[in-house]
């Protein structure tokens, strides 16, 4: 199979959907890897550590132009042009929360594997993993900074110091973005609550925090009682391939404090924060009502040279079976066929279909 490796172009998005390791593999299976020149630059990885892997280097419209493009991120507008019926994309798409995006997908026929919807028997999501490890560990660092007054924040310290309070951090979601961020939060020395529906996953986070962390139901009345508490508050909510629920709505801000910080890192799946907007590396952050908002779709992108090699180390194994079989990959591994999210024209992730109330069906419909 020939695979293309496009550039991202996304704002600051400095990640490469292949290392040279991965594209090494790619050629001794007999595949051919077209890489845009310049893709791997903002990883650390020159053109020639892919030349000496194998990969050609070719024009954007060349790498393009692979039976497979791998990505990082989302196509963005002006690379539309690109999307084809006998084009399969493998990448980052979170279609529900991106109109247009599902619309251009479904116009050009092109079959869209999106890595957040690739999901195992236990309903853990391999190819989402290291970036919400990556992002969640992010945000408490980001929160700290955008809390110091010259950033517009209320000049709070997030560790405190002896006889002065710590910040209070309250995370909405437990999952993989919010126990890591836990994680780092505890270690800077915050007082750290985190919310979540499922007592058994508040069971499992105070066991292995040692009761260093709080939890708490998630419920609208225990949410507005935490952010009139809050410094900080970290989105990381998600549902498999739908739209982030919204949890805190625009007259909930009133309760917090003046300069208290909101980084929500469900915003490339609309947010869990109705004020939240995507917004850049360039430009992350605004205010509404005295609240400064960080919304970077693409936190991970700041720090890509970790980022690009925990992503392809767990990308790679579904990019083979792809490479390898074709469609027939999917047919064959029931994790990797519920990353099918376009197909022929049709919506194959009915959360993406009921996000716009168009008509999708399952990928094993699709496929048959």
């Amino acid at each position: 199979m020939i695979i293309g490796v496009p550039r991202e172009i996304k704002t600051k998005e400095n990640r490469v959907a292949m290392t040279p390791g991965a594209v090494e593999t790619l050629v001794r299976r007999g595949h051919k890897v077209l890489v845009e020149t310049g893709a791997g630059l903002g990883s650390g990885i020159a053109d020639e550590d892919f030349v000496r892997a194998g990969a050609s280097m070719v024009n954007a419209q060349d790498a393009w132009g692979g039976q497979m493009v791998i990505k990082v991120k989302e196509p963005l507008p002006e690379e539309y042009q690109y999307l084809r019926s006998d084009l399969l994309l493998f990448t980052y798409l979170h279609l529900a929360a991106a109109e247009g995006l599902t619309q251009a997908m479904l116009k050009s026929g092109a079959t869209g594997v999106a890595y957040e919807t690739v999901q195992l028997p236990d309903r853990s999501l391999p190819l989402l993993t290291p970036m919400s490890e990556v992002a969640g560990r992010m945000a408490p660092q980001v929160g700290a900074h955008y809390l110091e007054k010259p950033q517009g924040g209320c000049g709070v310290l997030l560790s405190g110091v002896p006889g002065v309070h710590p910040a209070s951090v309250v995370i909405l979601g437990g999952g993989v973005v919010g126990t890591n961020a836990a994680k780092i939060a505890v270690g800077m020395g915050a007082q750290v609550t985190v919310m979540d529906l499922s007592h058994n996953r508040m069971q499992y986070l105070d066991d292995i925090f040692q009761g260093r962390v709080v939890t708490m139901s998630s419920n609208e009345a225990n949410i507005r009682e935490m952010l009139k508490r809050a410094d900080l508050v970290i989105g990381a909510v998600l549902i498999t391939g739908a739209k982030a629920p919204r949890l805190v709505t625009r007259d909930m801000l009133s309760l917090m404090k003046e300069g208290s910080v909101i980084v929500d890192v469900a915003v490339d799946q609309g947010g869990c924060v109705e004020t939240i907007k995507a917004t850049t590396h360039d430009n992350p952050t605004y205010v509404v009502d005295g609240v400064v908002h960080y919304g970077v779709a693409n936190m991970p992108g700041a720090v890509p040279r970790t980022s690009t090699f925990a992503l392809v180390n767990q990308t790679m194994t579904y990019a083979l079976m792809l490479a390898d079989k074709g469609l027939d990959a999917l047919r064959a591994n029931p994790a990797l066929c519920l990353g099918l999210n376009t197909y022929q024209g049709q919506i194959t992730c009915p959360a993406v279909g009921e996000a716009f109330g168009l008509p999708s069906m399952t990928p094993q419909e699709a496929l048959a």
